[in-house]
């Protein structure tokens, strides 16, 4: 069986009947599905449209993220865009053999095939973040070099006391970016004798208003609720907040 998906005119009206798709889908009924779909967010669409589903292969595609997949399907097609897959594969202690195959292997079963994926290549390839990972490092030392990222020594003990005493204290657990105030000798010093270490993102002081198609404007003061986050993990790797921005980029 496979997905027929017609788009008529807009896109992203007729939710209950994306949803009704899909119960038809999980239930194993088999025959031609039409969605007429009309937009409600977006008036005009200006410039090439380029559109990415990126799961983790962390395990096989389910019911949400085949539909996830199918709005960005849609909204391509109507737009003469193209629709991307990439597989955010940074969590190498998480991956499941065979799950990154099996995701582009039922969208293509579901009539969703991704104009440009990790498979079918594409011009602004590869397509699976760790072959990517040269990228992600030279910008997280971009980063470091303009002063917006630091070196962080922590060790995994201290970031486990530091988790334990905030609970204890009924508060949100946060790193206390201890590390940013490391002179640069001193960041010298530790990487001469090999200490381990991730890379923070120095996050600036105050509340930045953004608009949520959602919500509307909301505000939320990072800095002081979560502390400078981790870009760049101890193996090397990136973590989503620095791997995603680029790659959407």
């Amino acid at each position: 069986m496979r997905l027929w998906v017609k788009c008529y005119e807009q896109c992203f009206r007729d939710i209950l009947g994306l949803q009704r798709a899909f119960r038809c889908l999980s239930a194993g009924r088999t025959g031609r599905v039409e969605l007429r779909v009309q937009n409600r967010c977006c008036s005009s669409v200006q410039g090439e449209v380029r559109v990415r589903f990126a799961p983790s292969p962390t395990g096989f595609l389910h019911l949400g993220g085949l539909r996830t997949a199918l709005y960005n399907y849609i909204f391509a097609k109507k737009y003469g865009g193209v629709f991307v897959l990439r597989l955010e594969d940074t969590d190498q202690s998480r991956l499941v053999p065979g799950a990154a195959e099996s995701i582009e292997d039922m969208l293509e079963w579901a009539g969703i095939p991704p104009d440009e994926s990790p498979r079918q290549g594409g011009p602004l390839g590869p397509y699976l973040q760790s072959q990517r990972l040269d990228l992600y490092t030279q910008t997280a030392q971009q980063l470091v070099e303009h002063g917006h990222a630091y070196y962080c020594f922590c060790s995994p003990q201290r970031l486990e006391v530091l988790k334990k005493e905030a609970l204890r204290a009924g508060q949100t657990p946060r790193y206390d970016n201890r590390c940013r105030h490391l002179r640069p000798d001193q960041v010298q010093e530790k990487q001469a004798q090999g200490a381990s270490h991730v890379i923070r993102f120095r996050l600036e002081a105050g509340v930045e208003p953004f608009h949520d198609l959602v919500f509307g404007w909301s505000r939320h003061e990072v800095a002081q609720v979560e502390g400078d986050p981790v870009v760049i993990k101890a193996d090397g790797f990136p973590t989503y907040h620095l791997a995603n921005v680029i790659d959407d980029h």
